[in-house]
């Protein structure tokens, strides 16, 4: 089992939009890809973190399940026009994705 994890960091004054767009983001156009929407959590800044980073949780059987994935949503008309609206609230040049590996 692996964890892919998305971060961005939400422009000053526009974290709030931001996780509502990121809701948005995960009810229609992550439930449009074979990723189960239920084995998501999205954390934000709190304590010895920059109090503006948003990050998406999700997990994933291997590397093939992301693939497949990021192609998905690749395919999906609706990701490109919410991108745009995304942009508007987060720091340009901040999202990145990682992946960690759950150890027993």
């Amino acid at each position: 089992m692996m964890v892919a994890r998305w971060t961005c960091e939400a422009k000053f004054g526009h974290k709030s939009g931001a996780l509502a767009l990121l809701d948005e983001w995960n009810e229609q156009i992550g439930a449009q890809t074979d990723v189960d929407m239920a084995r998501t959590r999205t954390l934000t800044g709190s304590v010895g973190a920059k109090e503006a980073i948003i990050q998406n949780e999700v997990e994933i059987s291997n590397l093939a399940e992301l693939d497949a994935f990021f192609d998905k949503i690749a395919s999906i008309e609706m990701h490109a026009e919410w991108g745009k609206s995304f942009g508007e609230v987060i720091v340009s040049g901040s999202t990145y994705w990682e992946v960690f590996r759950l150890v027993d």
